[in-house]
């Protein structure tokens, strides 16, 4: 069956279901053009700029009826021209989600299959909506939710039909998990506790031959917001022990707290700090065999969100490194269609950084400090306008950890329409 087939059968069971069940049939278009000069890497002084569009385009489906629910996203992500015009096969379409979820009891249900996952501040579990393919994760999630909340999450991966063993290679991704999440509003306070044990694949040699084991490292913590007219507060603390994915002994944390303060004229204000520990590279050189990793890794969060949008830490890059020390402040202003959002972030290490051929001294831990600014135009209900600017001015540290030149310009820019129309609407 083609596309065009698959989308008609879909429009015509949602037609002849539309007396019977909630049905929606939604679509997203997002394209977004980046210039960057210093995104993610601080630029050297022969690099040369890179400009770029990607496009991510989705077809989202949600059904109810009785005590079931489904939800089905299919989405094409890419970038505009990296398929030639006449190309004879080029299918990027993608399940990002596709699951089904059953309330056995009152307050009770089961929801399995591909899906978002989405808690409290996303600092730990997030969709990173923002990446143009974002993340999902394949689990049956069992539910009560009733005056308090608690999520049981469980997840076992396989990359192919295996007749022996369980061995899972592939990179960047975990072989098992399971999750608990308890959540509780009482009058103002918002109070969740999460457990999160994570298993990686390790492999290793023994008598020259490939063997595989599983390496499990637990994450706990909390996150308490205090919510008023106008007034927010937050932190949390999370701490992760057992082993890292190398079979290493680990110890790590974050904690972080801030403010937000909404003003009735539109304008806000919010200020925060959050520190990740990290290992400090003497004693990675004093004990390469033996030392404890104390670096802090959010897994699953949408780390985007954080650490400044241009993405030096924690996406996709500063794992078992020296952490990080952010203070971060804000101002906002939201009127009519338009809204804007100006950040600064002082980054420093969280551990000492060694000077260049140098066993024993160490850097100024100063990494950098980095501005962002963006805007939204709400063009329509179902269409936005989003632009944004950001530069990092970085320090001779960060080069020294991340390379580049820290004295030449490192900035990126950004432009995004996103058209969601709705199709069908829910009856």
């Amino acid at each position: 069956m083609n596309a065009k087939r698959m989308l008609l059968t879909v429009t015509l069971v949602a037609v002849a279901l539309a007396g019977k069940a909630q049905f929606s049939l939604s679509g997203e278009f997002r394209p977004r053009a980046e210039y960057r000069h210093g995104f993610k890497q601080m630029f050297s002084e022969d690099d040369t700029a890179a400009f770029q569009i990607s496009q991510r385009t989705r077809l989202n489906a949600a059904f109810k009826h009785d005590k079931l629910k489904v939800g089905l996203s299919l989405q094409d992500v890419r970038f505009w021209g990296e398929t030639p015009q006449l190309a004879a096969a080029s299918n990027r379409l993608m399940v990002h989600q596709a699951w089904a979820e059953y309330e056995f009891a009152q307050g009770f249900s089961a929801k399995l299959g591909r899906q978002e996952l989405v808690y409290d501040d996303a600092r730990m579990l997030g969709n990173v909506d923002w990446a143009q393919q974002a993340r999902s994760h394949d689990l049956a999630l069992l539910k009560y939710e009733s005056s308090f909340k608690l999520h049981l999450g469980l997840a076992f991966n396989q990359q192919a039909d295996l007749l022996k063993t369980t061995k899972y290679p592939l990179a960047g991704s975990y072989k098992s998990m399971q999750f608990l999440w308890y959540n509780r509003q009482i009058s103002k306070l918002t109070l969740s506790v999460l457990f999160m044990n994570l298993g990686q694949e390790f492999s290793f040699m023994d008598n020259n031959l490939p063997k595989y084991k599983t390496i499990y490292s637990q994450t706990s913590g909390t996150r308490l917001s205090r919510k008023g007219e106008k007034l927010e507060v937050y932190g949390a603390a999370y701490y992760t022990f057992g082993k890292d994915a190398t079979d290493r002994e680990l110890s790590a944390y974050l904690i972080n707290a801030g403010v937000e303060y909404k003003h009735g004229n539109g304008f806000g204000f919010g200020a925060g700090w959050e520190l990740q520990s990290g290992t400090g590279e003497k004693e990675k050189l004093d004990d390469p065999a033996g030392y404890t990793n104390k670096s802090f890794n959010p897994y699953f969060g949408t780390n985007h969100k954080f650490n400044g949008y241009m993405d030096y830490f924690y996406v996709g890059n500063h794992i078992n490194s020296v952490g990080l020390n952010d203070i971060y402040g804000n101002i906002s202003y939201g009127k009519n269609k338009m809204s804007y959002l100006l950040s600064l972030h002082l980054f420093s290490a969280a551990a000492d950084v060694l000077k260049a051929g140098s066993t024993t001294d160490v850097m100024d831990r100063s990494l950098g400090t980095e501005l962002d600014f963006s805007l939204t135009y709400q063009l329509a209900p179902y269409a936005s306008l989003t632009a944004g600017y950001s530069q990092m001015f970085g320090t001779e540290t960060l080069q020294k950890l991340r390379g580049g030149d820290y004295k030449q310009t490192n900035n990126w820019a950004w432009l995004m329409i996103s058209f969601k129309p709705v199709f069908i609407k829910e009856q």
